[in-house]
C-alpha cells in the first residue's frame, strides 16, 4: 500500500513539474532602494501585475513590506518571450530626459532613469498603454511603458533619452508603437 501511494504521489508530482502552465504564488520582502520597476524585472512580471496582486493604489513601497509575486514555470518564461501582439497604433511621439532642472529622475513605476540612463522607457497615457507594458517604439526600440506625463493624453508618448542634446535632436514624431501582451 505504502509503495503505491508513493507512487501516485510521485506521478503528480511529474505531472504538474512537466506541465508548464503552473505557477507557484510567493512573497518578496522590499529592501531599501527597490522599486516595483526593479521588483517586476527580477520576476520577469510586469509593474501592473504587481501592483494588481497586491492592491496597490500607487507606486509606493517601503522596506520590509511583503509583496505577493507569482514565479511563472520555465516553459511559461519561454512562452513570454515570444511577444504577442496585442495593438499596434500611431503616436505622436516627443522626448524626455532626466537631466533637467527639478527633474528628479523617478518615473511613476519607480524606475531611476538617473542611475539607469541606458534603459529604454516611455512616458504614457495608462488609459492607452498600461504602465508596465512591454512595446516597440518605431524608431527607438523595445522599451517599457515606466512613466506618465502631465502633458500625455491619448495617442501620445514621450521617450527617455538621457542625453539633453540627443532629446532634442528627437523632436517630434508621427511613430507606430506595438504593444504586446
Amino acid at each position: 500500500m505504502k509503495k503505491i501511494l508513493m507512487s501516485i504521489i510521485t506521478a503528480t508530482l511529474l505531472v504538474f513539474s512537466f506541465s508548464g502552465v503552473s505557477s507557484a504564488a510567493s512573497t518578496y520582502q522590499v529592501k531599501s532602494g527597490d522599486s516595483l520597476w526593479k521588483i517586476a524585472t527580477k520576476y520577469k512580471i510586469t509593474v501592473s501585475q504587481l501592483k494588481n496582486w497586491n492592491n496597490l493604489k500607487s507606486n509606493t513601497i517601503r522596506p520590509k513590506q511583503v509583496l505577493k509575486v507569482k514565479k511563472t514555470t520555465t516553459a511559461k518564461k519561454a512562452s513570454s518571450t515570444t511577444k504577442a501582439i496585442h495593438k499596434t497604433i500611431n503616436v505622436k511621439a516627443t522626448a524626455y530626459t532626466a537631466n533637467c532642472k527639478g527633474c528628479s529622475g523617478i518615473t511613476a513605476t519607480g524606475l531611476n532613469l538617473k542611475k539607469n540612463p541606458t534603459v529604454k522607457a516611455i512616458a504614457v497615457d495608462p488609459k492607452v498603454i498600461p504602465l508596465g507594458t512591454k512595446v516597440h517604439v518605431e524608431g527607438y526600440g523595445q522599451a517599457v511603458a515606466a512613466d506618465k506625463g502631465g502633458a500625455i493624453k491619448g495617442h501620445k508618448i514621450d521617450v527617455f533619452i538621457a542625453s539633453k542634446q540627443k532629446a532634442l535632436n528627437w523632436g517630434v514624431k508621427t511613430v507606430k508603437v506595438t504593444v504586446y501582451k
